[in-house]
């Protein structure tokens, strides 16, 4: 059963909108009045039956952040949901999985290296791949206007998943 809910972003207002946050705009979509505070170096809150985790660390150290909830806590890894966008889904995709590989995600790499295992559950949210240019600019660009007209489809469909889901591993893909 989920216990912990992980919203990987990165903080600070430049980044606010981009791609590499589409698990903070999950966050702010599905939870909108949720009371936040400082621990764990992430905000942190509690809804009705979830624990929810904002890592303020930047991506490529939020491990560090889920670790210490974790240990806190004393969750195990099977007990923990990872929101996180996906540059191997094409955008609008929204894939639920537990475990497999990391596609050279930095804020999964650092999470599977910190919790020792990577048999989390993660809700994929798909940004797609640049058609040229580098990986690391795409991710911390923002949404194209074509694409932010069609985001509040996607934060919807994410959310209904991620409520309706939390207890099981659908195979289902929704494709918006």
């Amino acid at each position: 059963m989920v216990k912990l809910l992980v919203f990987l972003g990165n903080p600070g207002k430049a980044y606010i909108k981009t791609r590499h946050n589409a698990g903070w705009m999950v966050c702010d979509h599905t939870h909108p009045y949720v009371s936040w505070s400082e621990k764990f170096h992430s905000l942190v809150a509690q809804d009705a039956s979830k624990r929810l985790l904002k890592p303020q660390t930047f991506m490529n150290e939020s491990g560090r952040a889920v670790r210490a909830c974790m240990d806190f806590y004393n969750y195990s890894a099977e007990e923990i949901l990872v929101v996180h966008d996906d540059l191997e889904l094409p955008y609008g995709t929204i894939r639920m999985q537990q475990g497999g590989g990391m596609q050279g995600h930095n804020g999964l790499k650092s999470i599977k290296t910190h919790v020792g295992s990577d048999q989390f559950l993660r809700l994929r949210i798909g940004i797609g791949r640049p058609k040229h240019g580098s990986v690391a600019s795409f991710v911390l660009q923002r949404f194209t206007e074509e694409e932010e007209i069609t985001l509040p489809l996607i934060l919807d469909s994410a959310k209904t998943m991620l409520l309706d889901n939390i207890k099981s591993l659908p195979a289902t893909n929704i494709l918006i």
